[in-house]
């Protein structure tokens, strides 16, 4: 449900997306997420329906929508799969939309089109083993020698990083001082087929285990001058003006966990009987399901309006923060509900609501962890 109200082309999309995540996605979610692996056809296969171009103008195979038509799709297939749902949101959100801002004509040309259609998918590599929240302390360092740049350093927590064919990775190109915070980073374009770059430990994780997550290893990495993003020195700020995109992302697959797993608990609210009449008929469960449904409800009221805000050409940073932070504390405490709406099979695999409460849980902590989007929405404060 959307309190905005949707054009033709919006509600079109929506139904297209949910039609696609029910029928080739939600009927192997659970047997992906046990075998931790995503097959690279059903990527492509969301490029061929314009999944993965939502927001990339149609002179580069986009389909050129607006934002909420893509966070109206994406949440219709974070529902039928978180694992899918990020693939898609950092893809959209990260290195497109930072090869459309920043990239050269160039660049956009070589890219751009097959990423919009699936043929290549996007990742974007910032983390460092010792560089989370405080990112801008990232070590990977690139050095100028002759017409090309060698990249030596690691990366971490690389989302679609075994297959990805284009990476965004920031490396810090004056290493003057390593304490310059985040003067000095750059953002560089990066393919696998590179010397000296390697995929390295691929993390075995609670939740969306579907999804690859890995470490990159780059080894003295040679990429060409021309595969520098923008200017040098400003990757830092680009990755910036990138996750507020994303984190919009993250906050419609929240969105859509957590409305999967109030569908679940309606469902078995009303088929599980105790006492000789149906859970839902006691008014416990009644004001759990409640306060599920308003939290989803208000926080995609947030979203919307925000989606909104960013395609008139507003800053949304606060407001994004908001929703990633809103919409991701919500998904956690719906599928923790979920969980106790069920009982014990709410603990056991027979039942989708564990899934749900696993991969809920890292929305709270990719693309900006909850303190820091507090940081961030104080800091904005401040400032208004």
């Amino acid at each position: 449900m959307s309190l905005t109200p949707l054009t033709e082309t919006q509600q079109e999309i929506q139904r297209l997306a949910r039609d696609f995540a029910r029928a080739e996605i939600a009927p192997h979610a659970a047997a992906w997420d046990r075998d931790a692996s995503f097959p690279v056809a059903v990527a492509h296969r969301m490029g061929e329906l314009g999944f993965l171009g939502m927001l990339l103008p149609e002179i580069h195979d986009g389909l050129g929508l607006d934002t909420l038509s893509y966070l109206l799709a994406l949440e219709e297939i974070a529902a039928a799969d978180a694992s899918a749902a990020v693939l898609m949101s950092v893809h959209n959100s990260l290195p497109t939309q930072m090869l459309l801002d920043f990239g050269s004509e160039v660049q956009k040309e070589r890219w751009l089109a097959p990423m919009a259609r699936g043929e290549i998918i996007g990742a974007f590599a910032l983390s460092e083993p010792e560089a989370g929240s405080d990112a801008s302390s990232l070590r990977c360092q690139a050095v100028r020698d002759g017409d090309d740049w060698l990249l030596t350093g690691t990366k971490s927590w690389v989302t679609s990083g075994t297959f990805a064919g284009v990476i965004m990775v920031m490396a810090r190109t004056d290493t003057s001082d390593a304490r310059r915070g985040s003067k000095g980073i750059s953002c560089f374009i990066v393919t696998p087929d590179l010397p000296g770059f390697h995929v390295g430990k691929k993390e075995d994780k609670m939740g969306l285990r579907a999804s690859p997550t890995v470490q990159l290893n780059l080894d003295a990495l040679r990429v060409p001058a021309a595969n520098l993003l923008g200017e040098e020195g400003q990757g830092f700020a680009y990755a910036m003006q990138s996750l507020d995109n994303g984190r919009l992302g993250i906050a419609a697959q929240a969105i859509g966990i957590a409305r999967a797993a109030l569908d679940a608990s309606l469902a078995y609210a009303a088929e599980r009987k105790q006492f000789g009449q149906a859970i839902r008929e006691f008014q416990a469960i009644q004001f759990k399901l409640a306060d599920m449904g308003a939290r989803i409800e208000s926080v995609r009221a947030l979203l919307h309006a925000t989606a909104a805000a960013k395609d008139r050409g507003e800053s949304t940073t606060m407001h994004a923060s908001m929703c990633k932070l809103l919409a991701s504390e919500t998904a956690m405490y719906v599928t923790t509900e979920a969980v106790q709406i069920f009982g014990g099979y709410g603990y056991v695999k027979d039942y989708p609501v564990e899934k749900f409460f696993r991969d809920a849980k890292i929305t709270e902590i990719y693309e900006g962890t909850s303190e820091v989007q507090r940081m961030v929405i104080a800091r904005e404060l401040y400032l208004s």
